[in-house]
């Protein structure tokens, strides 16, 4: 591993790297995300590896375990390339076929192939199935290609080149106006230009800045940086490195939840590489600029993605948020000027600075740039992480790109932004997918997270879960936050259990209202979005629960009565056996009976009936 003394020396090992790679030669890829790895995805890469050996071809022909490729409802994921067939839901047990068919031939395995829902129709290209061929991987690109533990294979195909350009004589001011131009906003949820918070960071004449790579993304549903970190950390140390040299800092921190383990690890290998090849350290590539990079490591308190409240935990005291009377480019992290950024946001510089700000200005909406990756998850058929441009609709990212509402449910609401955001309806999809259009409409980016829900979804307890999720993550600092979304859980879990009253929806805007407006942080700020955007687009569903006591999705045990439909049942007697309490009974070709004396409304009956039998009155 050799170190780098200067630039040209740069220059000449990529592109040295860059003349070993043969891009005929064949390669199986396999997806080492953290969903692929719980399936086995480890497994399948180890098996390749030995097999291949016992046949003899392994010099003939390379394994790779890269980072997260995004379709993981597909998982485990291998690729063959140049061929470009990806097969899903691979076993162990697969890979002696895969080999012998597939490798050494070119045979496609019809089984291992995905296939489009609702119909027969089966694809073997990656590149064709919908899922890929709608999305706009740039961010994202590298982590399906690159073994991230190899240093060399990001610096191959194009690593450091960017941070190459920026040392060989580019001024720091330049750089900042790039980013500018760009148009790139953060991509941490606030959505403030970047280029502006690096602009103010510059002006400051203290001797010690610092820049922050904001790794504790906490939302539930959310895990783009996760991905991003272990898939390309290189990315993330690169655009770090140009956003140190334009701000004038030599201190860096990543500060990662501890929950993210794999994400740790690759993080610190990639910074222990970056430092022996000479591109962190002292006087890197015989320059004048200094920087290196720590890792700190959160404990998961969801208000530590603030950025004051990290600040504070990273300087040993507990996460708790301040008023930014002094913004923290002035008077950030140990008192000096800092600079913040999420891992998505520091991912996208280099691209930036090796393409050019027009090219990145050129993609997007009209005030929000660059693409967006989002996490899909929830009542959606293909769930997992999606790159796309902004200004997409809502449609083609659910429908175009996730495959739509799995059993034919109908579509109710959408979550963006995780419990800081808000829940759009039916009505709401073809809206523009930027900052301004979400804000608009009641909700917000986030950090990517996006919750389809459908017609089994209760629209006041996805309400009441969020609030609930808030109330325990509020540090408690302010009174508005620390009393006022514990009201908001209360009155709440009155609706969802019908004790509410109808004055109870005034009291809850009201208190909403307060919250929102009083609160020190944007954990506090943002809490009362889920419940004032369902108030506002389902409405129906809280004067629903309060009026006739019923909650229509049968989720609130409380207000759910199930009924079996003499018209749909087939007497089957799957809910038999799946009842938890035996409260179900019934002949062979005679409709089945609930005693409602001993049910207790779980829905497990609902879940497994497959002739959509069971529904609530």
């Amino acid at each position: 591993m050799p170190k780098l003394g200067t630039i040209n020396e740069l220059t000449a090992y990529a592109q040295e790297l860059k003349a070993q790679c043969d891009p005929s030669k064949p390669c199986v890829t396999v997806c080492g995300g953290t969903g692929c790895r719980a399936n086995h995805g480890l497994e399948v890469a180890s098996m390749f590896e030995k097999l291949l050996k016992e046949k003899g071809v392994c010099d003939d022909i390379d394994v790779r375990t890269t980072g997260c490729h995004g379709f993981c409802a597909q998982g485990p994921l291998v690729v063959l390339v140049p061929k470009g067939v990806l097969y899903v839901s691979v076993k162990p047990t697969d890979v002696e076929e895969i080999i012998t068919s597939s490798v050494q031939a070119d045979e496609i395995i019809e089984r291992l192939t995905y296939r489009l829902p609702g119909t027969k129709k089966r694809i073997a290209k990656e590149e064709e199935i919908p899922f890929y061929a709608n999305q706009k991987r740039l961010v994202f690109a590298g982590s399906t290609k690159m073994d991230p533990t190899r240093i060399e294979d990001y610096i191959a195909v194009g690593g450091y080149s960017s941070f190459r350009k920026v040392l060989s004589g580019v001024e720091p001011e330049e750089i900042i106006d790039w980013v500018e131009k760009s148009g790139l906003r953060g991509r941490g949820g606030g959505g403030f230009q970047t280029g502006r918070k690096w602009r103010s960071c510059r002006k400051s004449q203290a001797a010690t800045k610092y820049v922050i790579c904001n790794g504790d993304e906490g939302d539930p549903g959310a895990f783009i940086d996760r991905s991003i970190m272990e898939g390309n950390p290189h990315s993330v140390l690169e655009g770090m490195a140009i956003g140190a040299y334009a701000i004038g800092s030599n201190h860096g921190y990543i500060y990662v939840r501890l929950e993210y383990p794999l994400a740790i690890e690759n993080l610190q290998i990639a910074i222990e590489q970056a430092r022996e090849h000479g591109l962190l350290g002292d006087n890197i590539l015989g320059t004048d600029f200094s920087f290196d990079i720590l890792i700190s490591r959160g404990a998961g308190a969801f208000v530590c993605g603030e950025s004051t409240a990290l600040m504070a935990s990273i300087e040993g005291f507990v996460g708790e948020p301040r008023a930014k009377h002094i913004h923290t480019t002035e008077k950030g992290l140990f008192g000096m000027p800092t600079n913040l950024n999420n891992v998505e946001t520091w991912a996208n510089i280099p691209l930036i600075i090796e393409k050019g700000w027009q090219w990145f200005a050129g993609i997007g909406s009209k005030n929000s740039k660059g693409t967006k990756v989002f996490s899909v998850v929830g009542k959606v058929r293909n769930t997992g992480l999606v790159e796309v441009p902004m200004g997409i609709t809502l449609r083609e990212i659910i429908y175009d790109i996730c495959g739509g509402v799995p059993d034919n449910r109908k579509f109710k609401g959408v979550q963006t932004g995780g419990p800081s955001g808000g829940c759009l309806p039916e009505e709401k999809l073809d809206l523009q997918v930027d900052f301004d259009c979400l804000t608009e409409a009641g909700s917000m980016m986030g950090s990517g997270g996006m919750i389809v829900m459908d017609d089994r979804s209760c629209m006041v307890e996805v309400a009441r879960y969020f609030t609930e999720f808030l109330t325990r993550e509020s540090c408690g600092k302010c009174t508005a936050c620390r009393e006022g979304v514990m009201q908001m859980l209360e009155i709440l879990d009155r609706m969802t259990t019908g004790k509410a009253e109808m004055s109870d929806i005034d009291l809850l805007e009201e208190v909403c209202l307060y919250v929102k407006e009083n609160s020190i942080c944007g954990l506090g700020k943002s809490a009362p979005n889920p419940t004032l955007s369902s108030l506002k687009y389902f409405r129906d569903e809280y004067l629903e629960h309060i009026e006739h006591k019923r909650c229509r999705a049968g989720i609130c045990r409380d207000l759910t009565t199930f009924i079996i439909s003499d018209d749909k049942c087939k007497a089957c007697g799957k809910c038999i056996k799946s009842c938890p309490v035996e409260a179900i009974t019934g002949q062979k070709k005679v409709t089945h009976v609930i005693d409602y004396d001993a049910c207790i409304s779980c829905g497990v009956c609902r879940e497994v009936c497959p002739f959509d039998a069971v529904d609530t009155k």
